[in-house]
């Protein structure tokens, strides 16, 4: 008599348990979306900023139009990159280089260097780029945590079922570990 108990018991055990890894599995990538959208948040914000340094920079350093021209272009390419987190982040570490040769452009310009709204320009693309290294490392935490539920039995069976798929980590290339340096 007691056996029809039994598997209705073991039945409601495994549907409790499929349910609970199937909504883990939902939040985990809602909440790797989430993050996805913060970077994209803080990239806008230092594509709005780059047009206004580099006129900034050109008053100053008007010979200079082929770093000029590099930065708007890595910068139009950041933009129009809407493939996968490794093709953003190729394009985001281009940008990052030309802005590093920019910055070497003002350097030697002192009076630049010395110019109110050039020193503001350069905070606020520094505070910009700290934010982006912390929403990557936002991102690729719940990446890794959505990746390794993917990967874990059993919930990999549930992953499979219901076709969950791995995320690619923003990874940036190698001597770009640090975010653009702004020397003052």
């Amino acid at each position: 008599m007691n056996g029809p108990f039994i598997v209705v018991g073991i039945v409601a055990v495994v549907v409790f348990t499929v349910v609970i890894m199937y909504n883990t599995l939902v939040r985990l990538r809602n909440r790797v979306s989430e993050a996805w959208s913060d970077i994209d948040v803080q990239l806008k914000r230092r594509y709005d900023l780059i047009p206004n340094l580099v006129s900034a920079v050109k008053g100053y350093a008007a010979h200079e139009s082929g770093v000029f021209e590099k930065v708007t272009a890595a910068r139009a390419a950041a933009m129009q990159s809407n493939g996968s987190a490794a093709d953003k982040a190729q394009a985001e570490n281009m940008l990052s280089q030309t802005l590093k040769s920019l910055f070497a452009v003002a350097e030697a310009y002192p009076d630049l260097k010395a110019n109110q709204n050039f020193l503001e320009l350069q905070r606020e693309l520094s505070d910009t780029e700290n934010k982006i290294q912390a929403s990557r490392r936002f991102y690729n935490g719940n990446v890794l945590e959505l990746n390794n539920k993917i990967d874990m039995f059993p919930s990999n069976i549930l992953a499979g079922a219901f076709n969950f798929t791995k995320r690619d980590f923003f990874e940036a290339e190698e001597g770009e570990k640090e975010p653009v340096k702004v020397a003052f």
